[in-house]
């Protein structure tokens, strides 16, 4: 029995980014016994979200164990409203904050460098984006921001998070520079286990 650890890459990135790679290679030296995945998601929200989502309802429905989530810049926004919708733990890095507050800037045709794929974001997709903000409850969350993070404003996830288990380093960038010293305190933090056979 296995538990499981989701790890959701940022919009206009892939399951190659570099915090995702050094996730899974410490999972894979230190916790063999957990079940490491990173889907990679398509670019429109919707899509996006709709894949994520039937991911965890299907880890879920085998009850091999508990769930935790870690969710970069869009990827946080996801994991947090995954995180409600399923009572699960999530550590969001320099995550997005209501990001339809300002998804507007996107609208029109956009080209992911890290897949080749060239796609378009309408209205529909930020209506998507404002239907799954919630206010997180407090008790399962840790985010962890850079001051100098050139997308978002980390003030913003300080704010929106208020109360939650929080990092702030200074300087840094969107990126979350030195990702791999929080490794495993993520993994101990998520707590992770697989259910008694």
């Amino acid at each position: 029995m296995t538990a499981g650890l989701i790890y959701i890459h940022g919009f206009i990135s892939s399951s190659q980014s570099l915090k995702a790679q050094q996730l899974g290679c410490y999972v894979a030296e230190h916790h063999s016994d957990i079940h490491y995945m990173v889907p990679s998601l398509p670019n429109k929200p919707a899509d996006a979200f709709a894949e994520l989502d039937k991911l965890v309802q299907d880890f879920l429905q085998k009850k091999t164990g508990s769930l935790g989530l870690v969710g970069s810049s869009m990827g946080g926004f996801f994991a947090s409203a995954l995180a409600e919708r399923y009572r699960l733990p999530a550590v969001l890095v320099n995550p997005a904050v209501e990001p339809h507050t300002f998804a507007e800037h996107f609208i029109g045709a956009h080209h992911n460098p890290y897949t080749g794929v060239d796609f378009c974001i309408e209205q529909t997709d930020i209506d998507v984006l404002q239907s799954l903000v919630v206010k997180p409850d407090t008790g399962r969350y840790w985010v962890m921001v850079q001051e100098q993070d050139e997308t978002l404003d980390y003030r913003d996830a300080v704010r929106f998070y208020s109360g939650v288990k929080m990092t702030v380093e200074e300087g840094g960038d969107h990126s979350f520079q030195h990702f791999d010293r929080h490794l495993a305190a993520i993994v101990a933090f998520l707590q992770l286990s697989p259910c008694a056979e």
